[in-house]
């Protein structure tokens, strides 16, 4: 995909950005330390499993030792991100000489993890009080329709089917670079937000909860609960109920915002409430280097400019008409074209280009990305 300026950090670039002691705070969780160790580069698993029940420092050269002739550079990489992370701590002794001593309390807790094992701080309702949960095929359809829904406000649509209500909370995150608005004008998609539109999910995901959490504190919020939380529940279970009377008032408002965004279902039984996480919060811990959710391309261009968007996404209709014009629609098909040809709209164009801040560049990157499987490699 092309590069853009946005940077959707994941979760572990965010943790390292911590104060240590907000860092310490969240490895107060067994989970939150499992899932900084599956994040680890290989070698710097290696380390941790190596001094896991090692409570001396061991010194940088005895570490060099176990090194191969040509893992200097891995073994850099993964030190450096070790004590990024604070799993590890650097001390020196009184010849000044480096050793590396492993965190405290990451160590305890990843110690009583692997003797203990691990359970999460919730169970799945029984099936007797939830009786029938939706299929995975149904959780997938209705976290597509909540995110697309999601975006669809973003492009400000004014022909999506159902337009949702989302949260003070969220909605200052849209206006954090996506959306601007003039006075007594409706919001619009900045160029960072058309850019935004050129990520895949995996990546538009992070980029939301990074300013989700970024802008809590503004909410009264400690943003260590909500990486806490946001974690811990990629270790659910996938289209499994869990009860919402098991989460705390922050943990309840979170879930709301949640559920706009597609990562969780809530139900309502006659007793009990329940969420239910779907695919996109199970994959939170995913890194962004994964392009298993990138989506089949389906534009066609022709060399006068005409396209054709194989798809029945209203969303991606609208994406292409934020630069072209709609000729036809059909059930799972639109014609469009370069409004730049039709003289009786090219000042249209080039004033709706300018408040958009839609580039050429940008155009062809949309296209490159979703381009439809007829097109060879390499493509432009």
């Amino acid at each position: 995909m092309p590069e853009v300026r946005i940077v959707a950090k994941n979760f572990m670039d965010m943790v390292a950005a911590l104060p240590a002691m907000k860092l310490d705070k969240l490895y107060g969780s067994t989970f939150i330390c499992e899932a900084v160790l599956r994040s680890l580069p290989p070698l710097a698993k290696k380390y941790v499993l190596q001094m896991l029940f090692v409570d001396s420092p061991v010194t940088a050269k005895s570490m060099e030792e176990w090194l191969l002739a040509d893992g200097y550079s891995k073994h850099k990489v993964s030190i450096d991100r070790l004590l990024q992370l604070r799993v590890f701590l650097e001390v020196n002794d009184r010849k000044k000489e480096t050793s590396y001593k492993m965190n405290t309390k990451f160590q305890s807790n990843m110690q009583k993890y692997l003797v203990f094992g691990g359970t999460l701080p919730r169970e799945p309702m029984p099936l007797s009080v939830t009786v029938r949960l939706p299929t995975l095929e149904d959780l997938e359809a209705y976290a597509l329709e909540q995110w697309e829904c999601f975006l669809l406000q973003l492009i400000n649509s004014a022909q999506a089917e159902r337009l949702t209500s989302f949260s003070s909370s969220l909605m200052r995150v849209f206006q954090r670079g996506l959306l601007s608005a003039r006075e007594n004008e409706a919001p619009k998609l900045t160029e960072n937000g058309f850019q935004f539109l050129l990520m895949d999910t995996n990546a538009q995901l992070w980029y939301i909860i990074r300013e989700y959490i970024s802008s809590s504190e503004d909410r009264g919020v400690d943003p260590t609960d909500l990486i806490c939380f946001l974690l811990e529940l990629s270790f659910h279970t996938l289209g499994e109920a869990y009860n919402l009377n098991t989460l705390t008032d922050v943990q309840k408002h979170a879930i709301k915002d949640l559920a706009d965004l597609g990562l969780v279902k809530l139900q309502q039984g006659r007793k009990e409430s329940w969420f239910i996480p779907t695919k996109l919060a199970t994959n939170l811990s995913v890194s962004l280097s994964d392009s298993s959710s990138r989506k089949e391309g389906f534009v066609v261009v022709e060399t006068n400019f005409r396209m054709y968007a194989y798809s029945s996404s209203k969303l991606h209709c609208e994406i292409l008409r934020l630069f072209s014009r709609l000729f036809l629609s059909f059930s799972r098909m639109f014609i469009l074209g370069s409004q730049q040809r039709h003289q009786q709209s090219q000042r249209t164009s080039q004033i709706r280009c300018f408040f958009t801040n839609v580039s050429s560049f940008q155009v062809a990157s949309f296209i490159v990305v979703d381009k439809h499987s007829c097109f060879p490699e390499p493509f432009m």
